[in-house]
């Protein structure tokens, strides 16, 4: 999430729960894209104002008690001040990215970004990326679009302490083979062999 602490807290605690519902509904894991569309209501909803109606003869007093609590429990809060980055590894489709803006509108990304450079990582990913349909490679491989992508968007080359970089869908640990479909952060040594491998590159 990129945006406001405070609201990135509430907002991913929501996601989970969103999720683990689903789950226990319907017996198997949320899409990222049902997800994605779910967090894209939640906070459509926040941007919404609820006119109230005009007190009418003795009963509008009432109404307008009954109406201004209503209001006050549902839509009179503020937008969630964060931009959300969905990652998933689904069974059917594949890697899936989706992005999700306060405003409620979310959309599918090969490769996505988000903060104050986001629009020239965005042309670098564009460049990259074009005519393919994801990222080709190994999780390595990817791990170093991601590297490079920002070395070149800042203009700076990275130590291995100077990054954090997640992934989901890298190999399972304990020499076992196959996919592993959680999410997990990469060790600085990790992430200093993809550095090393990008130096040899150049």
């Amino acid at each position: 999430m990129t945006g406001s602490i405070a609201d990135a807290r509430p907002f991913a605690q929501r996601a989970q729960v969103e999720a683990a519902e689903f789950r226990y509904k319907y017996g198997y894991e949320m899409p990222a894209d049902a997800l994605a569309k779910r967090l894209a209501n939640i906070s459509q909803v926040y941007t919404q104002r609820v006119r109230r109606p005009r007190p009418q003869g003795r009963l509008g007093a009432l109404n307008e008690e009954m109406m201004a609590n209503y209001v006050g429990r549902q839509a009179m809060m503020r937008p969630y001040g964060v931009a959300t980055t969905l990652i998933a590894l689904d069974e059917e489709y594949g890697p899936q990215l989706f992005k999700c803006d306060p405003a409620g509108y979310y959309v599918g990304y090969k490769g996505v970004a988000a903060g104050p450079k986001q629009q020239e990582a965005l042309n670098h990913l564009e460049k990259k990326l074009r005519n393919k349909d994801c990222a080709e490679g190994s999780w390595e491989d990817v791990v170093e679009l991601a590297i490079t992508t920002l070395s070149t968007v800042l203009s700076m080359d990275f130590k291995k302490n100077e990054i954090e970089i997640g992934i989901v869908g890298g190999p399972k640990g304990e020499g076992k083979e196959g996919t592993n479909p959680s999410f997990r952060t990469l060790t600085e040594d990790e992430i200093d062999e993809r550095l090393q491998a990008i130096a040899e590159k150049d």
